[in-house]
């Protein structure tokens, strides 16, 4: 798990400043820049005008802290100019380590697997002969009991369907099962409507 830390730059301050003029006007950025300046000769700036904000960096960690104890919410060209030691985040380690080597044995191409890994065999399917015995001998109208009844279960009882030609003693033949079947209805076309000539102007 990689963990979060935050850092204060003692040497850097970081501006807040509304005034668009600092990033638009060179006579703007003379005089913000020669506020600090004053504290510190080699400051060295940064501008970043899409977020309205001015990097402040220091050779002296002193000048830095002087600089934002004396022009914190200060007034610069008629707009508030706030001051901020700049942060540092760090996350875990400053190398980019390798994953930990736990549950990729999917990765395409696959790793080797674990010492000791055996593969699991598929446990065998359970297949009830005595309930498919019974069921095989069950003839056309009866029925059989899966489940008995309890006083907070009901009961699970399997009825077969009666023949559909109503006669179960017959045997199985083809032929005598073509005879026995009803004709099929014959589709009935629909009629096309009489032709009516059209009158003639």
């Amino acid at each position: 798990m990689h963990i979060k830390t935050t850092k204060c730059n003692r040497f850097c301050l970081v501006a807040s400043v509304t005034n668009q003029e600092v990033f638009n006007r060179p006579e703007s950025q003379a005089s913000f820049e020669a506020l600090f300046r004053s504290f510190d000769p080699e400051v060295q700036f940064q501008y970043f005008k899409s977020f309205r904000r001015v990097r402040i960096s220091f050779s002296d960690a002193l000048a830095a802290a002087e600089a934002r104890l004396r022009l914190h919410k200060t007034d610069f060209n008629g707009k508030e100019m706030r001051l901020y030691f700049a942060q540092s985040v760090h996350i875990g380690s400053p190398r980019l380590e390798p994953p930990k080597p736990d549950k990729q044995f999917l990765i395409s191409p696959p790793a080797s697997p674990p010492v000791g890994w055996e593969q699991s065999l598929d446990a065998k399917p359970v297949i009830n002969y005595d309930l498919l015995c019974a069921i095989s001998k069950l003839g056309p109208g009866e029925k059989y009991e899966l489940q008995t009844a309890t006083p907070t279960t009901p009961s699970v009882v399997v009825h077969v369907c009666e023949d559909e030609r109503g006669d179960s003693s017959a045997p199985d033949d083809s032929d005598q099962d073509d005879k026995s079947r009803s004709p099929r209805p014959k589709i009935i076309q629909t009629r096309r409507p009489d032709y009516t000539a059209g009158v003639e102007q």
